[in-house]
């Protein structure tokens, strides 16, 4: 069977740019994303680079029942197996957690934690026989508590926690485990999170192209923890040295004056 890499939340953002640098580099994918048009546009963008072959497009809700199950039913649909998942779907909610619709509280958690964790458990197999590589995205909020996005940040240090021990445990099977953590970048995610346009602006952002270049090349170096950009590495360095009630006091006036 062929060798696939498989990219979640591939619609847009950091995800989107995976999967172009991917294909630039000879992978065969399968792109999945709740945005139909958006994916076929991407698969079309990417069909269209001399020597790429088209992705195969999964228009999916992750968060549905058996939806995980439907990523491996495809694979094999096409005669294919995974060897590289990346995990970047995922989004965020700025609120106060009793202001917050519970509901979409529990949506947000549900697709950054427990879908990402099905999803690896069930392509382990393929991925071991492929002495593959995951890729889980996760952001500089899993290294602190996020007053005014709790849950978000709480979701994310899963996501950190899960990769770094999973980066021991699958070394003896051979697979690659990376999880990259970005700063404020520029994509659609602040406006669905309920955050200031204008303030993320204020922090100066790096591009989505620039994140995933990152975690691109960190992936394939073998990397644990991939951080990109000075600034953020400074701050994730910094979640050791100062206390956190300290960084959350300033959190929390911060995440007020972001909120739209």
């Amino acid at each position: 069977m062929n060798h696939v890499t498989i990219v979640t939340g591939a619609s847009s953002g950091i995800g989107a740019d995976l999967a172009r640098i991917f294909a630039g580099n000879s992978h065969r994918l399968l792109l999945t994303g709740r945005n139909v048009a958006a994916l076929e546009a991407l698969a079309s963008e990417i069909e269209a680079v001399p020597g790429a072959t088209k992705p195969i497009v999964l228009a999916i809700d992750l968060t549905a029942a058996g939806a995980a199950q439907q990523v491996v039913d495809t694979l094999r649909q096409h005669d294919t197996t995974a060897s590289i998942l990346v995990n970047n779907a995922g989004y965020g909610l700025a609120g106060r957690f009793a202001e917050l619709e519970g509901a979409s509280q529990l949506n947000m958690a549900d697709l950054n934690m427990r879908v990402l964790t099905e999803l690896t458990h069930l392509l382990l197999p393929d991925l071991i026989a492929a002495r593959g590589r995951i890729l889980n995205v996760a952001s500089t909020a899993a290294y602190f508590p996020g007053p005014g996005m709790a849950v978000y940040y709480a979701t994310k240090a899963y996501v950190l926690s899960l990769s770094e021990a999973l980066h021991q445990e699958l070394k003896q099977d051979g697979v690659g485990v990376t999880v990259l953590c970005p700063g404020t970048t520029a994509t659609a995610f602040f406006d669905r999170a309920g955050v200031n346009p204008k303030l993320i602006q204020a922090l100066r952002p790096m591009s989505p192209m620039q994140v995933a270049q990152a975690g691109y090349r960190g992936l394939m170096a073998g990397r644990r923890v991939v951080v990109p950009g000075l600034h953020n590495r400074l701050l994730a360095f910094v979640s050791g040295v100062i206390p956190h009630f300290l960084f959350m006091s300033v959190l929390q006036h911060l995440q007020a004056g972001r909120r739209k």
